[in-house]
């Protein structure tokens, strides 16, 4: 017997086995779904919707089970945390439902579950994003609540929600019938416990070194079809993060930035620029070297102020240079000579590199 996998079309009018076949597999998947919930469905036809995306044009999609669905989990789960959490305040139950409603989580739900196996498509190139996010939580340590290093395909998301609107409608538009069958496939929850160890890392960030009176710019580019983020701090690069999606890599690259920025104690650790005491003799020839070193490209130098008149001119030059995970940028002190502008970006670059851990 054939496996319940993705079902497809093709141009060719199917012949009257095909036909059947393919009736058999949406039957398989049908009663698959039904055991991993628990519960039988009165109305098939509602839970062949909820697994049928919108590019198998054969029959009704999901897209209007999905839109109940959206609305439906989150008032379950709001319900949820009103009555378990009494005495929380309004922000932290928005947190809360946020947490377990998000596209991360319900798309790590239909992985655990294998959810996916029994969607009918036809779109081109969604088995593949599917399996690239799949084993990317396969290699996760631990459950990321904010999401991974590969950004989870919305459709699983969807899928979730469209089967728990046709549990919601099967069940006469009963809400907590509908909770009691759907809960057991949210666990594990995001409990209040679980938030308060891990808070958001881009909003965290910001908070704590707001407190601490420190500038944060998170800065973005693209590498071939990679996005980087990187995390300056006062102008010192911290921390760097690349992902196929740009908020992915910001994610990340903050989670790094605060493991970088605070001691065991907690304490914020100095990541201020040099001043110009604090320059290195002959900083243009050892980033030349470490570069060289390391296999990165050659700085690349820029003024970037002049001011001044001719005879009394004043320079301030940039430098960045290509690793990794992306473009490091700094700016130097200003100097009377371009040489000396360079080289003061330079050393403050070298400082910069040190703090980072890159050398």
């Amino acid at each position: 017997m054939q496996s319940p996998a993705m079902i497809y079309t093709y141009v060719l009018p199917p012949e009257e086995d095909e036909e059947k076949e393919e009736i058999g597999d949406m039957e398989s998947s049908v009663r698959a779904v039904e055991n991993i919930l628990k519960y039988r469905f009165r109305n098939k036809k509602l839970l062949e919707e909820a697994l049928t995306h919108p590019s198998y044009t054969d029959s009704a999609s999901y897209d209007r089970l999905e839109f109940v669905g959206d609305a439906v989990l989150g008032l379950a789960i709001s319900n949820y945390f009103f009555i378990q959490y009494p005495n929380l305040d309004q922000g932290k139950l928005t947190l809360l439902r946020s947490a377990n409603v998000s596209t991360e989580k319900l798309a790590r739900i239909a992985v655990r579950h294998q959810l996916y196996n029994y969607v009918r498509h036809n779109a081109g190139g969604l088995d593949e994003k599917v399996k690239e996010f799949v084993m990317a939580v396969e290699q996760e340590d631990e459950a990321e609540i904010y999401g991974g290093l590969v950004k989870a395909p919305k459709v699983l998301a969807d899928i979730v929600e469209s089967v728990a609107a046709a549990v919601y409608m099967d069940c006469n538009f009963d809400l907590k019938a509908m909770w009691t069958i759907f809960r057991d496939l949210l666990e594990p929850m995001v409990m209040l416990d679980v938030l308060e160890q891990q808070p958001q890392p881009v909003t965290m960030l910001f908070e704590q070194c707001q407190k601490n009176g420190k500038h944060v710019d998170i800065k973005h580019w693209r590498k071939g079809e990679r996005n980087i983020a990187s995390v300056y701090v006062d102008g010192n690069l911290v921390a760097s993060a690349s992902s196929d999606q740009k908020e992915n890599a910001r994610l990340h690259a903050a989670k790094e930035a605060l493991q970088k920025l605070f001691s065991k104690s907690n304490e914020f650790m100095n990541v201020d620029i040099p001043s110009q005491l604090d320059e290195i003799e002959g900083a243009k020839q050892k980033l030349r070297e470490l570069c060289d070193k390391r296999k990165w490209p050659k700085p690349n130098y820029k003024i970037q102020r002049s001011d001044g008149r001719a005879h009394e001119k004043r320079y301030t030059c940039s430098v960045e240079i290509e690793v990794t995970e992306g473009i490091l940028f700094v700016m130097g002190n200003e100097k009377s000579r371009v040489k000396l502008a360079e080289n003061s970006a330079a050393s403050v670059m070298l400082h910069g590199l040190k703090d980072s851990k890159y050398i």
